[in-house]
């Protein structure tokens, strides 16, 4: 299958550069299945839990304190190991820049370090 073909029928993600171990779900999918890759990469990443569009996808294993890459750049590191097919969000994902992001929320992006009086 070339890289500008797909399966209508399948959840997609996109790789922005070559270099990049994570893509972007251009769908929402469930914990199960897989997800075709458009860009670069092209091999379909088995799903590994429920992600909502928009959201990163590890397209390979990514170990504790590699390198997370989106855009040809390192965006994070990973916190802990992250499996391939696996959502790469705040839970696993550290800022290498803005220490305060690990204190977000999860879902909401909310800080959770403030209080409000």
């Amino acid at each position: 299958m070339s890289r500008l073909a797909y399966d209508v029928g399948m959840a997609r993600c996109f790789q922005v550069h070559p270099q990049d171990n994570v893509a972007t779900l251009l769908d929402d999918v469930s914990g199960d299945g897989e997800v075709q890759v458009l860009g670069s990469h092209g091999a379909p990443v088995a799903v590994r839990e429920a992600m909502k569009l928009g959201h990163k996808i590890a397209l390979r294993p990514l170990a504790a304190g590699e390198a997370v890459i989106k855009f040809g750049v390192a965006i994070g590191h990973a916190s802990r190991d992250i499996a391939a097919g696996e959502w790469v969000h705040l839970h696993n994902l550290a800022s290498n820049f803005d220490e305060r992001s690990q204190t977000l929320d999860l879902h909401s992006g909310a800080a959770t370090d403030t209080k409000y009086e």
